[in-house]
């Protein structure tokens, strides 16, 4: 099945682990803002940098974005975490 990315959860990943977007960068080496260009939907995270913060924060790479089924829009879909 394909899927499209709906929005990013890495907040809320952060919420659930107490960490900080500021704590997330420097493990990451990173600048602030490019986390929360991440966060804010401005730009999508290249999959080695989600498999970086996932394992930093302890979560499926999945777990990063809502992910919709392809040929899903505009049913009322709110997507899926999986």
């Amino acid at each position: 099945m394909k899927f499209e990315l709906g929005r990013c959860l890495l907040k809320d990943r952060l919420i659930e682990t107490g960490q900080s977007v500021e704590w997330l960068a420097a493990e990451l080496l990173f600048r602030p803002e490019r986390i929360y260009d991440f966060i804010d939907n401005k730009r999508v995270m290249p999959l080695k940098i989600a498999i970086s913060i996932a394992d930093s924060i302890g979560c499926d790479v999945r777990a990063l974005y809502e992910l919709i089924p392809e040929g899903n829009e505009g049913k009322g879909n709110q997507g899926h975490h999986l």
